[in-house]
């Protein structure tokens, strides 16, 4: 059983998340900035699906990369020499999360329901939610979201129109990143995809020792202020 919360963002103890499935702490609560706030500061982040209930986690094993580690497939650096593209960020905060909604199976379903969408575009007013856009011939290709606190990146979804056009945005987001002194960014769970940038698993412990130092650090309000043509070129 998981504890349904009250009326103030006080969370249990992540030692009290379930094994199985891996990582949830809690249901209930609200999707304000202060609830959201409050939760990722403690390695906790919201994720249900229509007509559930809000739930909250806190997975163990973490799965993070660390900006200055990235690691660009072969493949991939090409691309972001010869193809023509922009980058920008904070440009198209709600575009980017309808592209993230959109459906992506057969059945049409999606976890960020209007009410995510909501209660993230009031963290992007607030200047802690955050876009990167990859725009390919003048329209929005690709990109990503995710929230910041301190020198704390949270990464939350991406999506893509055109091929590597949501990489393409990562890419330079994460170096980005790293230039501003962001050390650690939370990718939530392993996956194959974010392995291969180099993504790796650490304790949850870990993680949270790490976001009681990165999140008390001076931030970044946004938006950020981000451009980058690359007008590509033949080989």
């Amino acid at each position: 059983m998981i504890p349904w919360l009250g009326a103030t963002p006080v969370f249990p103890p992540l030692a009290r998340a379930l094994t199985e499935p891996n990582g949830l702490l809690a249901a209930g609560g609200e999707l304000s900035p202060g609830w959201l706030l409050a939760a990722y500061r403690r390695g906790i982040f919201p994720w249900f699906m229509p007509g559930e209930p809000i739930l909250w986690w806190s997975p163990n094993p973490r799965t993070v990369l660390v900006p200055t580690a990235l690691h660009v497939p072969r493949s991939l650096a090409k691309v972001l020499r010869h193809r023509g593209y922009a980058v920008t960020f904070d440009r198209a905060f709600a575009d980017v999360m309808a592209g993230c909604a959109a459906p992506r199976d057969v059945q049409g379903g999606t976890w960020i329901t209007d009410e995510m969408r909501a209660a993230y575009g009031d963290l992007h007013r607030l200047g802690h939610a955050h876009s990167a856009e990859c725009w390919i011939d003048g329209q929005l290709a690709g990109g990503l979201y995710g929230v910041a606190i301190g020198r704390m990146f949270y990464g939350e979804s991406m999506f893509a129109r055109a091929p590597d056009a949501s990489k393409i945005a990562f890419v330079h987001l994460v170096r980005w990143l790293a230039g501003q002194g962001f050390e650690l960014i939370d990718c939530q769970m392993r996956t194959d995809h974010l392995a291969r940038f180099g993504a790796s698993e650490i304790d949850r412990d870990d993680f949270v020792a790490r976001l009681g130092i990165l999140t008390d650090r001076p931030g970044l309000p946004g938006p950020w202020d981000y451009h980058c043509d690359n007008p590509g070129r033949t080989r």
